[in-house]
């Protein structure tokens, strides 16, 4: 296929497609899956070879957020029966933390639920940090604490934080569907304030809002320019008791679709696996592995994923390693910029509830495509007395 053979080209030279080939990747069928997932294959192995990175979430702060996001299990006025629980003690957060390191995770990421961090939060996330470094050594964390202040991403990298995730969620014409407590160029303008002070940029979204193609090679082509060294792709959990519950547009073969469009659009940038693969992607998850080289590794922030043994043994037999703390990620043209305090090009959010009809819109699922079966709430690890998943 020409098409595929150009991206394959472009990804090699780290060359951005046109938006009408990024479209074409989200137009392809289902008989050419398996060559779409070969040919972005390639551009994935070229920078990553067959490595797998490791993150682990920590919930530090879980429920009760005084924001709207549609998507989001703690989101105001969610009737979703969630933990709910105020901020971990740093050293409940490194006991957490420890049994992800434990398990191969790499990087340790911080999330708090909120619009953003008081300098009181700042500080207390700091002294977290500080535990979770001292008794891991070489780990990487990264925080995830919503709207930044001016001043607050320059604390965290002093408090040794190493990156900070926020989120696009989907494209700038039709977040304010999603969204109306804040805006889009507010999540950018976090972005640029972590880049500016030099922590590592993680932004992504999440698929299966019911969003057209257009909207979906919006917010990727707009990640490529803020230039994150890490993509998070998420996809909708659609959790009992928010706005988007019965929103189930997905199917295995058009997560994987997406996942090849983000690494064709962002061909050496840490994609990360993210929310929602156990519910979307199912038994085709190691199919995944051969487009991103990063994943979470056991449970999310508010619900239950993939048992850790299995995520490790599902690497292993895909024929891929997992990534040791004496490794880079980044490609060495990244790293090196990274170096010098931020990515070298220019955490989970959503899609809107879009257009679904006409040729860009994704194929729906259908009332036999919806898998609320697969929907489990986090009752372990984090805030409970349970050991973890990692």
């Amino acid at each position: 296929m020409d098409l595929l053979n150009t991206l394959v080209d472009k990804g090699l030279r780290r060359e951005l497609p046109t938006r009408e080939e990024a479209l074409a990747v989200l137009a392809t069928s289902d008989d050419d899956l398996l060559d779409v997932v070969a040919a972005a294959g390639k551009v994935r192995r070229q920078w990553f070879g067959r490595r797998v990175k490791l993150n682990y979430l920590v919930n530090l702060k879980s429920g009760l957020c005084p924001e709207d996001c549609s998507y989001c299990s703690q989101r105001l006025g969610s009737k979703a029966e969630i933990l709910k629980y105020t901020w971990l003690k740093p050293d409940e957060a490194s006991e957490a933390a420890a049994a992800g390191v434990a398990g191969g995770a790499k990087r340790v990421c911080l999330v708090a639920s909120g619009r953003g961090p008081t300098d009181r939060d700042v500080d207390r996330v700091s002294k977290t940090i500080a535990a979770i470094k001292e008794q891991n050594d070489g780990v990487e964390v990264c925080a995830c604490l919503g709207l930044l202040s001016e001043g607050q991403a320059e604390r965290l990298r002093e408090a040794g934080a190493d990156a900070y995730n926020h989120n696009l969620n989907t494209s700038e014409g039709t977040y304010g569907d999603i969204t109306t407590t804040h805006t889009y160029a507010d999540r950018v303008d976090t972005v640029q304030k972590a880049h500016a002070a030099g922590l590592s940029a993680c932004s992504g979204l999440i698929a299966g809002m019911g969003e057209s193609d257009e909207d979906l090679v919006d917010v990727v082509f707009a990640l490529r320019e803020l230039d994150p060294d890490s993509v998070p792709v998420n996809f909708l959990i659609p959790f009992e008791g928010t706005p988007l519950a019965k929103e189930w547009n997905l199917t295995p073969q058009r997560a994987l679709r997406i996942l090849a469009m983000v690494r064709f659009v962002c061909p050496d940038v840490e994609v990360r696996l993210a929310g929602g693969r156990e519910v979307h992607l199912r038994t085709l998850q190691p199919l995944a592995l051969h487009l991103v080289n990063s994943i979470f590794l056991g449970d999310y922030l508010t619900s239950e994923g993939q048992a850790g043994k299995a995520d490790l043994e599902m690497i292993t037999d895909a024929g891929f390693e997992v990534e040791g703390s004496d490794t880079t990620t980044l490609p060495a043209h990244r790293a090196d910029a990274a170096s010098g305090g931020c990515g070298s090009h220019g955490g989970g959010g959503c899609a809107p509830c879009g257009d679904t009809t006409g040729e860009s819109a994704p194929e729906a699922a259908g009332a036999s495509g919806a898998r609320p079966d697969l929907v489990a709430v986090r009752r372990r690890g984090a805030g409970t007395d349970l050991a973890p998943n990692a």
